[in-house]
């Protein structure tokens, strides 16, 4: 059996589901959301504070979900399933995201899902940078890192909006294949309530 080959088997329980501690700090992993309220609900919302806060508590269905804080660890340790296990096999973050050298994410995550063997994949599979590390934190403070441009990959809001509307590995987390539970909505629902977010003063909840 080819070092890919065993690789890939090795990586065939990635669609195992389940509930339980995110791992890289011991607390309980956020509840997963099935669905995001439509943008016009939030229009009623006459104060701009208050809507905006409403806006990124919706959009937080989606950044607090496993689909995503798997990809957005602490420390240089992905997880993954909905339970939000240590990576298995044990594979590191590496320069770039990418992997270490001689083990790089795309030994096993190729351009596409391969749901026979239950691995994802994605032609941009990487980590997000150490700096965006979500896992663990409460939404407020996440939301004072996404702003944050030295936290954020430098991407000003502009930027941000189009990443969270049209970034294909972002899309991912709506279309993970297998038994992986997909983010709650559509990747164009989510990118709508993020802009209006960002349009409504782009306020914080306490972190």
């Amino acid at each position: 059996m080819s070092g890919r080959i065993a690789a890939v088997a090795a990586l065939a329980g990635l669609a195992l589901a389940g509930a339980g501690l995110a791992a890289d700090t011991g607390q309980p992993a956020p509840p997963m959301a099935t669905e995001l309220k439509p943008l016009s609900d939030f229009q009623s919302i006459a104060n701009r504070k208050q809507r905006s806060l409403a806006l990124f508590a919706e959009v937080g269905k989606v950044i607090q979900h496993p689909r995503c804080l798997n990809c957005h660890p602490v420390g240089e340790r992905p997880t993954q399933t909905d339970a939000m296990q240590p990576h298995m096999p044990l594979v590191v973050r590496g320069d770039g995201g990418i992997g270490a050298a001689g083990l790089r994410c795309t030994t096993c995550h190729h351009d596409r899902n391969f749901d026979p063997a239950g691995v994802p994949g994605n032609p941009k599979w990487h980590l997000a940078p150490e700096e965006m590390a979500w896992a663990g934190k409460s939404l407020g403070a996440i939301c004072e890192q996404i702003k944050d441009r030295k936290r954020n990959g430098g991407l000003a809001m502009p930027e941000l909006i189009r990443h969270m509307a049209e970034d294909e590995l972002v899309g991912w987390g709506w279309h993970p294949g297998g038994k992986r539970t997909p983010a709650p909505g559509t990747q164009a629902q989510f990118g709508a309530l993020f802009k209006a977010w960002a349009e409504s003063g782009a306020h914080c909840p306490p972190a």
